[in-house]
């Protein structure tokens, strides 16, 4: 088979994009993929690079929003690129160690906002609109019938259980304390979301999941309105995980104690602590201005727009062939 027809579609895919990004005002950027700091989280290992035999790692970037966000700080204003990034370990249909991401931010706006933008890029892409918007609650209330903003420890347990589910083993051990049992309920409605309630989702329009518990805030500002949410979001298209985002967190205090909460977690599942990021909270503050910040998986992208199987058919290369 000839490879032609892939790169004019990644290519075409492209271009209709930036179209989009680019008649509302964004501008194109480039950040370094190999840079000092990375930002720290629970579940995603970056991959550290030693150069001439220094001891002090630098890291190949997860995704590129430690540096965009300095970008905005220093007052960017709209921005979005296509990077490359990196995750260690992480491998499968939809997943490789190596992929592109099209992330984008953008200062002074809303999920609203998000929201529409979200409708231009996949009907430019895929030619499907009419996003359905649905909160965490409807979602898991419809298709596990347990309310997650309720929902006790023994709750999600009793349901993930029920499903067929099980954690991995470092789960098993009876919760010490508040963390340790906050920690098991993430990773139960993790579970049950990406098991149960995530193939359910997107099937004839987008669905963007909004409203999710607090506690699975990740960057993410709480709800002014009711604190046990944040507003962050995903988008799903035929039961694939397309692109997350949120409307930021702009206090150095809180991102600080993000981060220690990340590091916790890493350290509970085994996972070495990541160096606090101390370039990117000095950006947060006065600076730094509210609105939204997303990523869209680029190659689950044209994976869907090629209605393929994986992304590996629809790359030239693999972390296997490259």
């Amino acid at each position: 088979m000839s490879i032609r027809p892939v790169l004019q579609l990644r290519a075409d895919l492209r271009a209709r994009l930036r179209d989009v990004f680019d008649s509302a005002g964004f501008i194109e950027v480039d950040t370094p993929t190999l840079a000092l700091e990375v930002l720290p989280e629970a579940h995603i290992d970056p991959v550290a690079v030693h150069l001439d035999g220094s001891g002090t790692p630098r890291f190949l970037q997860t995704s590129p929003e430690a540096l965009m966000k300095r970008l905005l700080s220093a007052g960017a204003g709209p921005i979005y690129q296509f990077a490359r990034s990196f995750r260690a370990g992480e491998r499968g249909l939809q997943h490789d160690v190596e992929f592109v991401l099209l992330e984008w931010y953008a200062p002074g706006t809303t999920l609203d906002d998000a929201a529409a933008l979200l409708e231009q890029l996949c009907v430019a892409a895929v030619g499907v609109g009419g996003i359905e918007r649905l909160s965490c609650q409807e979602a898991f209330s419809t298709h596990i019938g347990i309310d997650p903003l309720t929902a006790t420890l023994d709750d999600l347990t009793h349901a993930g259980r029920a499903a067929g589910l099980r954690l991995p083993e470092s789960y098993h051990a009876r919760p010490a304390d508040a963390h340790e049992r906050q920690a098991l309920w993430d990773r139960w409605f993790e579970a049950l979301l990406a098991e149960v309630v995530q193939p359910r989702l997107g099937q004839g329009r987008p669905t963007m999941l909004e409203a999710w518990p607090a506690s699975q805030a990740a960057f993410a500002r709480l709800d002014h309105d009711d604190q046990r949410v944040a507003r962050r979001f995903e988008l799903y298209l035929r039961g694939v995980e397309l692109a997350n985002g949120w409307e930021e967190e702009t206090s150095r205090e809180v991102l600080a104690a993000r981060i220690d909460a990340a590091n916790r977690i890493r350290s509970a599942d085994g996972r070495s602590l990541l160096p606090i990021p101390h370039r990117l909270l000095a950006a947060h503050g006065d600076h730094m201005p509210a609105g939204v910040g997303a990523a869209l998986g680029f190659d689950r992208l044209v994976m869907l727009a090629a209605a393929a199987e994986s992304i590996d058919s629809i790359r030239p290369f693999s972390s296997e062939n490259a």
